[in-house]
């Protein structure tokens, strides 16, 4: 991908974050995840990739000589007690290492677990269990452990098939160490994931993969499910976090984190979901909305008057429950158009007006509605009558003079075609104005000095995101022929909105000195600032224009040196 052209580059990257990371997730080949997601990261986020890179090389020695002091007592422990066992410790991917520090708001030197220590037990199919909870007692006598860090996922294990036995645990230099612990087979099902999952089969009680197979196969077989529909189900099913939920006779289900109690209903079958209206989780009386905990005991209650409603698909989070509301409700939806259609046929009967394909085409545009169903399903309601009609009859000639509008997918050709023009594909932000209509999203807030690009939209014209905005991977994903190159062109005169986030100690005129530097070093205009203090802890954020990145980077390193400051970063806006 080095001779890759850059908006390329940044096409595959982020179809690989966006979905092929999280296949290799689902099936168990962690090694292959955590490899796909360090690749997309060095072409999404250069910077920051070298720079954890660079840093992990750094301090690679020191962390060799701290992984064989911290595991000295602990081969000594298991040896006593007769376990066998290899040990090694394992740095974290570049990937989950820059995850940490933008979900924890903190830079490199405070990610405190780097690597993991991994425990590999030599045991028996009968002792596994046993064992990994030995080797874990040992661990916890000689390191104090974080008693909200432990994962067990060797009682109940996850839905690809991975066992393990996960603990945070305070190591010699106050550092945070992850420990894990698990038997030569289960190390071979988390490295070689599915293959391995079937080489074991006969001894492993989990199916949760197989289900999940079987749930994609469903999926594939649906014939009527649109490409980019079909995608975002699929991207839905690779969740990575799971729940354990309990049925009232004490079986086990596992659904993804955030799931509800409608998700439960279609679980445990199609038609106790469709027919749900409510449910009881640990015996108290809950909506169909309510969000399941890790281990709760739901029972559902179903009426047979109960039908799918449109607005269920905004309460689930499962793919199989949403695919089967989707469903019901085009069923539904055909039932209804059915009889809007015999009622249309009558109508058109009695104003003598053919009924044909070229007459519902131009009744549909006449009445503004996206397709010929919708128009049987407008009659079906009353929302068309026979004066609707008469009232086409009357502007037919209009509309045949006027034509349909061009589709969609006519008018980003078109527009594409009027950004790469012969002598550039390259659309120059500042300077093209006045020859393409564009826009900067308001989702990321791009400024001069960003990697951008351009991404073609059917109403807004252009609009400019950053390679790294939360919505890239998606569209680069989804849409790649909508994606046009884009590069600022120098224009120091025009000022870009972004916001910075402000934390630090709180002082006696830490605000003046904060403004001083942003109004009167930088000569920047703030449009607002807001600010908290809780416990002598200032936090505040300032809405600011600045010219361009360079300007921005130097305002940041001017508001770190104020004192107090302990932290400055730049959110989206």
């Amino acid at each position: 991908m080095d001779f890759m052209p850059r908006q390329k580059q940044l096409k595959i990257a982020s179809e690989t974050i966006y979905l092929y990371a999280p296949l290799a997730h689902r099936l168990g080949l962690y090694a292959i995840k955590s490899e796909l997601e360090d690749l997309s990261m060095k072409y999404l986020e250069p910077d920051t990739y070298k720079y954890i890179a660079t840093q992990l090389n750094e301090k690679k020695a020191e962390r060799n000589l701290f992984i064989k002091r911290f595991v000295e007592p602990i081969t000594e422990s298991l040896n006593e007690q007769s376990l066998k066992a290899d040990i090694f410790g394992r740095p974290k991917s570049i990937h989950s290492i820059w995850n940490k520090m933008k979900k924890k708001n903190i830079p490199f030197e405070e990610v405190y677990d780097l690597f993991a220590i991994r425990i590999i037990l030599d045991s028996t199919p009968e002792q596994e269990k046993a064992d990994c909870w030995k080797a874990y007692s040992i661990v916890t006598d000689l390191y104090r452990p974080n008693p909200d860090r432990l994962r067990d996922w060797v009682s109940s294990p996850k839905g690809n098939g991975y066992e393990s036995l996960h603990t945070t645990v305070m190591g010699p230099k106050g550092q945070w160490v992850e420990v894990q612990i698990r038997t030569q087979r289960m190390n071979e099902i988390a490295e070689k994931g599915f293959a391995a999952h079937w080489k074991y089969k006969e001894s492993s009680s989990d199916n949760g993969l197989d289900q999940w197979i079987m749930k994609v196969r469903e999926m594939l077989n649906n014939p009527e499910a649109n490409a980019l529909d079909f995608l975002d189900d699929f991207k839905m099913n690779l969740f990575s976090d799971e729940i354990f939920i309990f049925t009232p006779k004490g079986a086990l289900l596992q659904l993804p984190l955030g799931a509800t109690a409608l998700d439960f209903a279609f679980e445990i079958h199609t038609d106790v979901g469709a027919k749900c209206i409510g449910a009881k989780v640990n015996h108290k009386l809950v909506p169909l909305s309510y969000k399941l905990q890790n281990g709760d005991q739901v029972e559902i209650i179903t009426s047979g008057k109960q039908v799918p409603k449109e607005d269920w698909l905004n309460i689930v989070v499962t793919a199989k429950a949403k695919s089967k509301i989707k469903s019901s409700l085009k069923e539904e939806k055909r039932k209804i158009a059915e009889q809007g259609k015999e009622t249309l046929e009558r109508k058109l009967k009695s104003l003598k007006i053919t009924y044909n394909t070229d007459n519902l085409n131009k009744l549909t545009y006449f009445f503004k509605l996206p397709s010929t169903q919708e128009l049987f399903i407008a009659i079906a309601h009353g929302k068309i009558e026979l004066k609707d009609l008469k009232d086409y009859l009357a502007s037919e000639k209009e509309i045949e003079n006027r034509g349909a509008d061009r589709n969609d997918h006519q008018q980003i050709e078109a527009l594409l075609t009027k950004v790469k023009g012969p002598e550039s594909d390259i659309l120059l932000i500042g300077e093209d104005m006045q020859r393409i209509d564009y826009t900067l999203a308001p989702c990321c807030n791009p400024i001069p000095g960003d990697d951008v690009f351009g991404f073609v939209t059917v109403s807004d014209g252009i609009k400019i995101h950053r390679t790294n905005c939360p919505n890239a991977a998606q569209l680069m994903a989804n849409y790649g022929y909508r994606i046009v190159k884009a590069k600022w062109n120098k224009q120091q005169e025009l000022t870009f909105l972004t916001g910075l986030h402000i934390i630090g100690i709180d002082d006696v005129g830490l605000i003046n000195n904060i403004t001083k530097v942003i109004s009167n070093d930088f000569k920047v205009n703030m449009r607002s600032i807001t600010v908290d203090t809780d416990n002598g802890i200032f936090d505040g954020s300032i809405m600011i224009y600045v010219n361009d990145k360079e300007h921005l980077d130097q305002l940041i390193e001017n508001l770190l040196e104020v004192r107090g400051v302990t932290g400055v970063t730049r959110f989206d806006a």
